[in-house]
Order: structure tokens, then sequence, then C-alpha cells
């Protein structure tokens, strides 16, 4: 190829924009990029006109094109447009109280109301329309959703935002949907469409049994979460004071979100430089694909974050599953005796200066307290 030509080219691919890119381009909204963000209830935001409200689009670096997030507010006492879309939507409530009314096109509307912790799915392509029901706080909620594989894949924005399709196998506009579901005594993922309080309801349903939270972590306590029978998948996962997680790998576009307690996450590709992120309350970040990640917590009381995300159904390259047994048995996870024994070290200094003491004596064999 000649030279003029080779440069033109070269223009025409550095100038191209996805189809993804260009719907969030005529929103009107930035995207913040990156591998975290400190605190979603800092994040500044700007007038969704679309929408009602304000917002930004948020494609941290671990998404793979796969998931993505945005932050919205709602103003006091005010509703956003009303919406729907073929890809999947889960919201977790950051801050204020509110409602959210659904239904398809012939069907009456639910309307169920939330307020801070709350968590829910949106059914797809039901219409559903956000209020704010107090007149003097704006209300905060971050939405993970499917739009970025959905929209690259069909290219279409009239079929991903106004196709009459009904996926009756998710919902038919039947009552109680989106009523908080009993805990059905059994093993696996809670099948319930609304959470009330994640936080409260992680706790309330104890420790996460081996089958749930794969051995990773001591004290742990959580729920698994099966909403609208999508492809997403989330969970809610904490652990004990003076202990961290065993560290892993999964696909990519899990969006972890803290809900309380302080510490940090070492995130790595094997072989690679390891970068180090700072968490607390509102904190969000997605370990990249295949990169290992471990979870530390270094704050006096125990910590807990949801996990919300399609990724860990995406097989790895040979389609073969992710398999949460040792690296040394061909697996994806790292055995505390396998780690680098300064991980464990530099963990243990880090506490002493939060006044706390290591309770890892019984487990992992570099500790120094028994």
């Amino acid at each position: 190829m000649a030279e003029p030509e080779f440069q033109t080219a070269r223009a025409e691919a550095e100038a191209w924009k996805s189809p993804y890119e260009q719907w969030k381009g005529s929103e009107g909204l930035p995207t913040i990029r990156g591998y975290f963000i400190r605190d979603l209830l800092d994040v500044e935001l700007t007038p969704w006109e679309s929408r009602g409200g304000a917002g930004v689009f948020v494609n941290l670096e671990g998404t793979g094109g796969f998931n993505d997030t945005y932050i919205c507010e709602i103003p006091p006492g005010r509703s956003l447009q009303p919406i729907r879309h073929i890809y999947e939507e889960t919201a977790f409530v950051l801050k204020g109280r509110g409602a959210t009314s659904v239904w398809l096109d012939g069907k009456p509307k639910q309307t169920f109301e939330w307020q801070e912790q709350s968590y829910f799915s949106v059914p797809p392509n039901a219409w559903y329309q956000h209020h704010n029901v107090v007149g003097d706080e704006p209300a905060r909620y971050v939405a993970m959703t499917a739009a970025p594989r959905v929209i690259d894949t069909f290219k279409n924005l009239e079929f991903v935002f106004n196709n009459p399709f009904v996926f009756t196998d998710r919902f038919t506009g039947e009552d109680g949907y989106f009523l908080e579901a009993p805990r059905d005594g059994k093993r696996g993922p809670w099948h319930t469409n609304f959470v009330a309080d994640v936080m409260e309801a992680s706790q309330r349903r104890g420790p996460v049994d081996r089958a749930g939270g794969w051995n990773r972590a001591i004290g742990g306590f959580g729920a698994s979460f099966a909403m609208v029978n999508s492809t997403v998948r989330s969970h809610s996962s904490g652990w004990a004071v003076g202990t961290y997680k065993k560290a892993h790998r999964h696909g990519p576009g899990i969006h972890i979100v803290i809900l309380k307690g302080r510490g940090y996450s070492l995130m790595w590709q094997e072989g690679q430089p390891v970068e180090r992120i700072d968490w607390g309350p509102n904190s969000m970040f997605v370990p990249p694909e295949m990169w290992f990640h471990q979870h530390f917590n270094t704050a006096p009381e125990p910590t807990l974050f949801l996990a919300i995300g399609w990724g860990s159904d995406k097989p790895k390259a040979g389609g073969k599953q992710y398999v949460y047994v040792s690296t040394k048995e061909g697996g994806d996870q790292i055995e505390w005796g396998d780690e680098d024994p300064t991980t464990h070290r530099e963990y243990e200094a880090e506490i002493a200066r939060n006044g706390v003491e290591c309770q890892m004596g019984d487990h992992h064999p570099f500790c120094t307290h028994t």
C-alpha cells in the first residue's frame, strides 16, 4: 500500500467509533475510564436530557467491552423519562428513596419502592420509569448493563430501544414480580428480582457455603442473586476482620461495589506488574479478564461488596470454564500457601498501623499470629 493510502487508512481507523460509542456520544454524557472510581457519590454528573436527570457513563478497563455501568441522579420530587431496551440492566441505589414502575404494552404497571442499598433488575424490553419520592434531595443509583455488546452486535438503535418483542421467559407482567422473595432454604442462588437492603440481606442469609463462596474467605457471608432469569450474575461477599481473600481470576466485566469496610485489592496479569486499588464505601472497580485479583480487609470491621456482571459465564480461551481450585491443579485460584510471602507480610504491617491484628494464624502458613 502506498504511503498516502496507508496514512488515510490509519486516520480512518483511529477516528472510527463503535455503534455503542456513537450512541453514548449522542446522549451527550462524558465517559469515565480507568481502573476504579474512588467514591460513586462524589462523581460529577452531567445533565441527561433524554432521561430527564443527570448522569455519566462508566467504562472501566476490566469490562472488556461486555458490560458497562452508568451513574444517574433523579432530581428531587421528579421522575425520569420512561424507557425500554432489549439489553439487561441491574440497579443499585446509592442514596435516596424512590419507586420504579415497570410494565409491558397493554399490561398494568407494577410499582415498587426502594431506598439506599436496594438492588433490583429490570426485565429486558419492559418499560420502566424511576421516581424520586423525596422533595428536597436527589436520588442516585448505579446501573450495570449489557449495552456495549448488544448495541455493537445489532448496530441498530431502533431495534435495541423500540422493539415490541416480549421476553416471556423473563417477565409477562405478573403480579408480585418485584416483591423480595423469601429464602427457599436451598443452597445456591437466591431467586428474587428485588432486594430491599443488600447489606441487611447479606448478613441475614449468613455464612456462604463452599459452593457459593468457593472457600475463598475466612468468616465469609453474603448471597448469590439470580434475577429475572437473566444472564447477568451477581453476589454479595463479606469476610472477617484481620483477613483477606485468596487470589483468583475470572472473565471480564464483574463490577465490584464496596458496601462496607475499607481495604485494598491487588490485580495483576500473570507475569505483569501488580495494580493496587485502595477502596472504601461506594468505591467501584472491575478486574480485567484473566487477571488475578485479591481483596484485603484492613478495617476493624467486616467488609462487604456487591459484584455484578456477566463475565463469570464467559468461557476461557478454548471454551473451558473457570475452576476454583489451586493453580497447581490447573485451576484459577492461588492458595495462601502458594502466594508470594511478601503479600502476607505487607498485609500484617498495614493492618497493624490500623490497630488490627491478623486473624489468619490457623489458616495461613505465613501468618505470625497464632
